[in-house]
């Protein structure tokens, strides 16, 4: 409606050229407030979004945590009749205790990424509001966050396997960490050298840029957004999977090793100006790795 206001304003203003400085005025005044109101409706909106979407991930990131100590607790007291007992006794799984294990993985996935992958939404929201200000189309960020915890299921349905299988060659103890003085060296050391792999520092630099990583790779739509949480997810896991690993070694339930790493995975990624934090990393698992093997 003010926009159609300041048409009929400038059109008269040609018509009646000695009102001109008169409409001017009043045209100015009217594009400031337009402007203020859109700048003031884009900051309240701005403010909402942040305020929601930092809560749920809070919320997210502490359920999945309480879940996560819940079956430590489990493992610990070896409560088998307890809720979603989640550590199968005998090589012969069921199909339930596939399930459970899957659902164990994942939502510990859940607990360790939520953090490093908190700035990234934020700012796809925020690129996503400014979008639809200007009448772009837009996108629920939950969207982008199912993509990305997509590609860590995949993850966490491999892990299961895994686990399933390495008990199945009863290289896994009751607390669910390998049993092989070589496999564990390997592991550490493998994990080790991933660190100073190209690979391993391409995906780690798309992950410490999450605005870059916007503006390059946006994609219009629901679909778009749902892919850009998968894109992100593939890096976000070529950066990270090895580090999962690390888990038969630790014990997949040490919720201390759990949490060391995932406050490096964070770490890694907010510090980026910090370059030798992963090439330290590095050299410490190998260094440990090799201590074990000659034990």
């Amino acid at each position: 409606m003010v926009s159609d206001d300041i048409s009929k304003l400038k059109a008269i203003g040609k018509v009646f050229p000695e009102f001109r400085c008169s409409f001017l005025s009043i045209l100015t005044f009217n594009q400031t407030a337009l402007r203020m109101i859109t700048d003031n409706s884009l900051a309240f909106h701005l403010k909402r979004d942040r305020l929601i979407i930092v809560s749920g991930l809070f919320f997210i990131a502490i359920l999945s945590w309480l879940y996560t100590f819940y079956l430590y607790k489990q493992m610990v007291y070896m409560d088998m009749n307890a809720l979603f007992f989640a550590m199968p006794m005998t090589p012969q799984w069921t199909y339930i205790d596939f399930i459970l294990l899957f659902l164990m993985w994942l939502v510990m996935m859940i607990a360790m990424m939520t953090p490093s992958i908190s700035p990234l939404i934020l700012i796809f929201a925020k690129v996503n509001r400014q979008r639809k200000q200007q009448d772009y189309p837009f996108s629920n960020t939950a969207l982008l966050m199912s993509g990305y915890f997509l590609v860590w299921a995949v993850f966490s349905l491999a892990a299961t396997a895994l686990q399933w299988l390495l008990q199945q060659m009863s290289l896994l103890s009751p607390d669910m960490k390998t049993t092989s003085k070589i496999l564990g060296s390997i592991i550490l050391i493998t994990t080790g050298i991933f660190q100073f792999t190209p690979l391993k520092q391409t995906c780690l630099a798309h992950c410490r840029t999450p605005l870059n990583f916007v503006l390059q790779h946006w994609k219009e739509g629901k679909q778009g957004a749902l892919r850009m949480g998968i894109e992100n997810g593939f890096y976000c896991l070529g950066c990270c999977w090895m580090l999962m690993v690390l888990l038969f070694v630790t014990g997949i339930m040490n919720l201390l090793w759990v949490s060391i790493i995932a406050i490096f995975v964070l770490v890694e990624k907010l510090l980026a100006q910090i370059k030798w934090i992963p090439y330290f990393a590095g050299t410490v698992l190998i260094l440990y790795g090799i201590l074990i093997l000659l034990k």
